[in-house]
């Protein structure tokens, strides 16, 4: 692939943790952002959508209401992003963290210009709090962020290192694809990003690729082109 302008970065919250499942694992996050720095020195945009697992998973408890649940979950991925935007200011990079509500003087409010004046002044960009409402997940809120702000694509740092016809952790042969359909990913349910998500990269024709966050330089080398996992098609 060749090497895009602008792209949309998604990390989990889990990963993030290292380890120990909960919270931030500051050496692993310090090596997220000496992956980032080189890209963002060589002039490429990029905009950073982080997941809240590592503080809450959906609704843990039927005493909370769906749409609170959802909230909590907005919130966790604020918590997030200032705190990783905090760790790529220390290894040198400029930041701004955008939010679809108010956060008091934590973050700006989303606006399409401000984060492209942004990108102009060689900020790296994360975008918390989601889509702002409940029922729509973090994946929703990356495309629609990819979407708004013309991203050349989606990369997908995930615990696995691609798209598979079926789960590698439970099925020994289970195949390993380098490059599919979003037809393909719907009609099959390969559980890429979720329905909604799918339908939208579908719709607006937005690419996207999955490969291990776990493997050496695997954000360096999707930021330069080099996926070694698997490529989602739209055309």
């Amino acid at each position: 692939m060749e090497k895009a302008k602008r792209v949309l970065l998604k990390l989990s919250g889990e990963a993030l943790a290292g380890e120990g499942g909960k919270g931030f694992d500051e050496a692993t996050v310090k090596a997220v952002a000496k992956q980032v720095k080189p890209s963002a020195c060589e002039g490429t945009e990029i905009g950073i959508v982080i997941g809240g697992g590592n503080f809450w998973r959906g609704r843990q408890s039927n005493a909370i209401d769906r749409t609170k649940a959802d909230q909590i979950g907005m919130l966790a991925t604020v918590m997030n992003c200032i705190y990783v935007s905090e760790i790529f200011r220390s290894e040198g990079m400029e930041t701004e963290i955008f939010t679809p509500f108010a956060c008091g003087t934590m973050t700006k409010l989303f606006s399409k210009d401000a984060v492209n004046a942004c990108f102009r002044e060689g900020k790296v960009v994360f975008f918390a709090g989601g889509t702002g409402h409940p029922y729509f997940s973090t994946d929703t809120g990356i495309v629609l962020r990819a979407i708004e702000m013309d991203a050349d694509i989606i990369l997908l740092a995930k615990a696995v290192d691609g798209v598979y016809d079926s789960d590698p952790r439970t099925n020994p042969d289970a195949k390993k694809y380098d490059k599919v359909s979003i037809e393909e990913v719907i009609e099959k349910k390969l559980g890429v990003v979720d329905l909604t998500a799918s339908i939208m990269c579908m719709e607006n024709h937005m690419p996207m690729a999955v490969f291990g966050l776990g493997e050496k330089d695997s954000i360096r080398n999707a930021m330069q082109g080099n996926i070694t996992g698997t490529v989602v098609t739209v055309e």
